[in-house]
């Protein structure tokens, strides 16, 4: 008897939503991502209510950038030395602890400081070790290159709705009200992570090595390794041009005179742009497709800020911006580069180095930004960021065509590293 035609396994991203596991780790990513959100906006008006400071108000955002270098650099080690599982756990738990503190009243000021700077230094460690337990979880496939597209998309939403709800909490709950919806987030996090994932063994033994040597040492390993630098300075550098003329919103919108509705929108646009063409590339196009853009994507992704030498005014610039996200789109295909140019008892300490870096680097940017525009006008640093990070774009490009298996020889491939490079 016919049972008709089987049914076609999932494709694409319904296949990730397929795995049980990534949907626990992508409902933990949502939750603590509005969580830190929401904390961010409450922390910063609580800290400005209790000084009257716009310095220290400021300083709180800042201090959530500038300890993912240390974090990132100095606990790397963590991600592959202990089981993925019990680290994100632990790391849910630490800054849930932290977030409570803040809610106790006699909390001074610089204390509210300093466990912002302890949550930002635990977030490159959390999110490295999620980054590799997804190969894990999803193999070091396609599936992989998907979930980590699908966690980047939720990232950028996070980031529109999580202001956006962050301001209407902030209308009916004091700040520290605010702030309490961050623990029970962190909390559900790592419940959601310690029952909707499997416990698997650390990826390399702790050995004798201390944790901080562990940590310089794998450090030492992947930024030796040229491929791997390579892959890392395109991951990074872009970054750090293309935040300029979001760093730079609110003097560009007083620059043309335009009302505060144009804020949002400028602020809003690169975001836009980044989730649609990510949405399409993982969707809409193959895996050796994607690899093919890679390159030609990043050396023009920054082209779109050039426009603004002409001080366009807010069409014109929104359409700028949108199209400078959509630029963001062959990170998808480059995690599939990375991620195969990584060998596994690397892979945590590798993928804690890049937030940290990402991080970093984009905060590096922002303060340039600033920087130049108290000497020069707003649209021309704008511009100047297009221009500039195009041409360090395609220096990178080139070094990451010289560097693709098959094009180094062996000297080269030797030089600078001290392990082999794996092939893919």
């Amino acid at each position: 008897m016919s049972h008709g035609p089987a049914t076609a396994p999932p494709a694409g991203y319904r296949a990730v939503f397929a795995v049980t596991e990534f949907r626990a780790v992508f409902a933990a990513h949502l939750l603590s991502l509005l969580g830190v959100v929401v904390s961010e906006l409450a922390l910063t008006v609580l800290v400005y209510d209790l000084t009257g400071s716009p310095l220290l108000s400021a300083l709180t955002f800042a201090l959530g950038m500038l300890p993912y270098v240390i974090g990132g650099t100095l606990f790397a080690g963590v991600a592959d030395r202990y089981p993925a599982r019990r680290v994100l756990v632990v790391c849910d738990l630490v800054c849930a602890a932290c977030v409570a503190v803040m809610l106790v009243p006699a909390t001074p000021v610089a204390g509210l400081l300093a466990l912002r700077c302890l949550v930002a230094a635990v977030a490159p460690v959390f999110t490295g070790t999620r980054m590799a337990a997804l190969t894990d979880i999803l193999g070091d496939g396609d599936l992989y290159v998907l979930g980590r597209s699908l966690l980047r998309i939720v990232s950028q939403s996070a980031m529109l709705i999580g202001f956006g709800a962050g301001g209407a909490l902030l209308t009916v709950l004091s700040p520290r009200g605010a702030i309490t919806v961050t623990v029970v987030t962190f909390l559900c996090s790592a419940a959601l992570l310690r029952f909707g994932t499997r416990d698997r063994p650390a990826r390399a033994g702790s050995g004798s090595a201390t944790l901080l040597k562990e940590s310089l040492s794998g450090a030492r390993l992947i930024l030796g390794d040229r491929r791997i630098r390579a892959l890392l300075l395109l991951l990074w550098l872009p970054a750090m041009f293309v935040v300029a003329p979001e760093a730079l919103a609110a003097p560009y919108v007083a620059e043309i005179g335009a009302g505060p509705a144009a804020l949002g929108l400028l602020l809003c646009a690169m975001a836009v742009g980044h989730v649609g063409a990510e949405l399409f590339v993982g969707s809409a196009l193959r895996p050796r497709t994607r690899s093919r853009i890679v390159l030609p994507v990043a050396a023009v992704g920054l082209l779109p800020l050039v426009v603004y030498v002409v001080r366009p005014g807010l069409p014109l610039a929104l359409a700028a911006l949108a199209l400078a996200g959509m630029g963001a789109a062959y990170v998808i295909g480059l995690d599939q580069w990375f991620v195969d140019a990584v060998p596994p008892e690397l892979r945590g300490r590798a993928m804690t180095l890049l937030t940290a870096g990402l991080m970093t680097i984009q905060g590096a940017g922002m303060a340039l930004a600033g920087l130049a525009a108290e000497f020069f006008p707003v649209h021309h640093v704008v511009a100047g960021s297009g221009i500039i990070g195009t041409v360090i774009a395609l220096l990178v490009v080139a070094e990451v065509r010289r560097t693709a298996p098959g094009r180094m020889s062996d000297t080269e491939r030797r030089d600078g590293a001290d392990r082999h490079m794996t092939s893919r």
